[in-house]
């Protein structure tokens, strides 16, 4: 079933184009992972697809982006955001306790309940399968995690407000390789009840984790297939050439 489509996409910053002629469809419960070099214009889908470009001076969209088949250009952005959660390239907490990170959002769209609060923090941190590691510890500053720690805790409490998606901007660039590898478990095994759309530098990661990838050159959209297909035997040369590691 298809979650995410994006047709006609142009993006512009000014006078430069960013994206040109983007046509992308996301299924719903998979891992698609954007994949190209730097500049290629992965981050900046990613961030349309919640209008975080809305804030940008000079930002300029054409063409449309449908989740569940709704122009996200006519929902709320506050609603939108809800319903497509975002985590980021480096662990952004909030300088407050680990609780009052994941309640964060939770209160700030209603949720005043201590009992309920309880039971989203939980859940949340259960969800993002750190649970065990901080249950003893909520009251204590979210800051003093290590880094891999932190990453998941920005997992859970984009968990907190129950998005049907998650969109992830490189969230292992940062992390040693065991954090990596608990931050991919993770992913895949949420996959089971979020559609996840992940942009990563990593293409080994693509190859671990993605159900589809997409591979973006100069903000186009060479081709998104299977992710063995792609990188088995991609249909253009210019994917080719960049999973062989001739440019990039």
């Amino acid at each position: 079933m298809d979650k995410i489509k994006v047709e006609g996409l142009n993006l512009f910053y000014g006078s430069y184009q960013a994206l040109k002629s983007i046509d992308l469809t996301i299924r719903a419960r998979e891992i698609t992972a954007l994949i190209g070099p730097s500049g290629c214009g992965k981050s900046t889908l990613l961030k349309s697809i919640n209008r975080m470009n809305d804030l940008v001076e000079g930002c300029r969209l054409e063409g449309t982006i449908e989740v569940d088949g709704r122009n996200i250009a006519d929902l709320d952005v506050n609603g939108l955001r809800k319903q497509v959660g975002m985590v980021f390239q480096k662990p952004n907490l909030f300088p407050m306790s680990i609780y009052d990170n994941i309640a964060y959002g939770p209160r700030t769209h209603g949720v005043k309940n201590k009992k309920e609060l309880d039971r989203i923090v939980e859940r949340s941190l259960r969800q993002a399968a750190i649970w065990d590691e901080v249950k003893d510890n909520l009251k204590k500053s979210a800051l003093a995690l290590s880094g891999g720690q932190q990453q998941r805790l920005c997992i859970a409490r984009a968990l907190a407000i129950e998005p049907d998606v998650l969109l992830m901007d490189e969230p292992t660039s940062a992390l040693d390789p065991i954090s990596t590898a608990k931050v991919e478990q993770l992913v895949q095994t949420l996959k089971k009840e979020y559609t996840i759309v992940i942009v990563t530098h990593n293409m080994q990661q693509a190859l671990r984790i993605a159900d589809r990838t997409a591979f973006f050159l100069q903000g186009e959209l060479v081709e998104c297939d299977q992710t063995d297909v792609i990188f088995n035997s991609p249909s253009d040369a210019r994917t080719e050439d960049y999973i062989r590691g001739r440019f990039g």
